[in-house]
């Protein structure tokens, strides 16, 4: 048997597994050449949940898929000996931190749901990393800061107020469900902002830039909303 006609025939009986694990009340979706169960049992359940702040679990117009959907983008450098995370603007120590410097920062590790803004929702998604009010307390950030731009590879940039990075469940990531991050999720380093739609979690993360004036990022300056609150489905502007 050759390798070639293994890794077929594993890719067909995994498929077939796949198929039979979704199952009645559930419809399989195809994206980027991969399969998605789309859960309607999960996504009526996560509707009916609350959140400790009193918003539903699942935001309008979302529906609950099997497991997380890499969403593409320019691909950075994955190799974490290469990694270099810049903070800087509105602080009043700037730094420049490697990987093994990243890692040595206080580790959390939270589940957060992930929602994208074309209505997928990916529950419970185990990250681990860095608090970024964590980084932020190390660089000393200004009163003046009112925002944080997350840089990124090639020139992508997202943008959010400073409230919403301060949270304790935005991160700077490194791991997901037990994993090293994988290339498609944006390895080594991504942001993680789970209340906001997920373009807002800059995959493939060099910088963490405080700001004065808010700097609509990427998506935003093609016409997504600013704010991009899911619960308000704020996703175009």
């Amino acid at each position: 048997m050759t390798d070639d006609f293994k890794r077929e025939l594993d890719r067909l009986i995994a498929r077939r597994r796949f198929m039979k694990q979704a199952g009645a009340g559930a419809a399989v979706v195809a994206f980027g050449g991969a399969l998605w169960i789309v859960s309607d049992e999960l996504t009526a359940t996560a509707r009916a949940e609350t959140r400790s702040d009193g918003r539903p679990r699942l935001p309008p117009g979302q529906h609950v898929i099997s497991r997380l959907k890499p969403m593409g983008g320019d691909v950075g450098d994955p190799n974490p000996a290469h990694f270099r995370l810049r903070v800087h603007g509105e602080v009043e120590h700037p730094m420049t931190l490697d990987f093994h410097q990243l890692l040595a920062l206080p580790r959390v590790e939270q589940s957060a749901d992930v929602h994208c803004v074309t209505r997928w929702t990916a529950l419970g998604i185990r990250w681990t990393g860095v608090r970024l009010s964590e980084i932020a307390k190390r660089a000393k950030i200004t009163q003046r800061a009112r925002h944080v731009i997350f840089e990124a590879a090639h020139g992508y940039t997202s943008n959010i107020p400073i409230h919403e990075a301060l949270k304790p469940n935005v991160l700077v990531a490194y791991r997901i469900d037990g994993h090293a991050m994988p290339r498609a999720h944006g390895s080594p380093v991504r942001a993680v902002v789970p209340d906001r739609y997920f373009w807002k979690s800059a995959k493939w993360l060099t910088s963490i830039n405080f700001t004065q004036r808010d700097e609509p990022g990427y998506w935003e300056r093609r016409g997504y909303d600013n704010n991009a609150d899911p619960w308000r489905e704020q996703r175009t502007s």
